[in-house]
């Protein structure tokens, strides 16, 4: 389904109307959370609709109204989004210590709870496989990718199964599969015919299949779960973003910004 409908309101006015925290001026110091300091700088990945994309030079998506609505629930303030590389946020929260908070459709798994917190989850997802619409190459199961070419961002749960579903099984090749910064360029290079499939988030694979010649051809029920990353052995903070998303969904925000950004079911 679209991401935007003509009814749709721009992130700042529904802010203003819901009454969600706006992003402020950094007054904090990032990466130094802790009793003295309420600013929080987030950090993000584009290129994800629609849960976080540029649009008109503007950040704008589902992950950024919620944490903004979230945080506002809170005693912190959010500083100005800061926007990396998906591979990238992590080491920008833990090593660098450049964001306080990762809101990018991150995936709680085990491997990277070893590395970071999570807040409790906020939106589940399987995966989808994205293929050419009305194309030769329509797929019912992973047993069908022999020979073909297939994309994923790196990093993500994506990448994940196209490795532990095709090239570790030896389906496809090494050579075979072609990773990707953002999902925009793997769609785009779908579309071109440079690969034949990409392994996506569900909800991000029917917004593009909304907007571009593409189409899920089957899905991968994984049962994911979405959660803001922070740090480790920042409980306060942790608690508090926990708060904030119970509030925003026992006070309807969260259903409001869902029907913003993915429409009335």
């Amino acid at each position: 389904m679209p991401y935007r409908t003509e009814t749709d309101m721009s992130r700042r006015t529904y802010l203003k109307l819901t009454g969600g925290a706006s992003a402020v001026g950094l007054t904090g110091v990032a990466g130094c959370l802790g009793d003295d300091s309420t600013t929080i700088t987030p950090g993000t990945a584009p290129g994800f609709p629609p849960f976080e994309m540029q649009e008109d030079g503007e950040l704008v998506g589902f992950d950024v109204d919620l944490l903004e609505a979230v945080v506002g629930e809170t005693d912190y303030e959010l500083g100005e989004w800061a926007t990396f590389e998906f591979d990238s946020l992590i080491p920008a929260l833990t090593q660098n210590e450049e964001i306080d908070v990762i809101a990018a459709a991150m995936t709680i798994t085990e491997d990277r709870q070893e590395t970071i917190a999570f807040s409790d989850p906020y939106w589940e997802s399987d995966q989808a496989i994205l293929v050419r619409e009305g194309g030769d190459f329509q797929p019912s199961s992973w047993e069908d990718f022999e020979g073909v070419r297939v994309g994923a961002q790196s990093g993500t749960t994506g990448a994940d199964q196209v490795s532990a579903n095709l090239v570790d099984p030896g389906i496809i090749s090494e050579d075979d599969y072609s990773s990707y910064d953002s999902y925009v360029f793997a769609v785009e290079d779908l579309a071109n015919e440079n690969v034949d499939a990409v392994v996506i988030d569900l909800p991000v694979a029917e917004t593009f299949a909304a907007n571009r010649d593409v189409e899920v051809a089957f899905i991968e029920e994984t049962g994911e779960q979405f959660g803001f990353g922070i740090r480790q052995g920042e409980s306060e903070f942790q608690s508090a973003l926990n708060d904030g998303i119970a509030t925003v969904r026992d006070d309807g925000t969260y259903e409001e910004i869902t029907n913003t950004w993915f429409g009335q079911e």
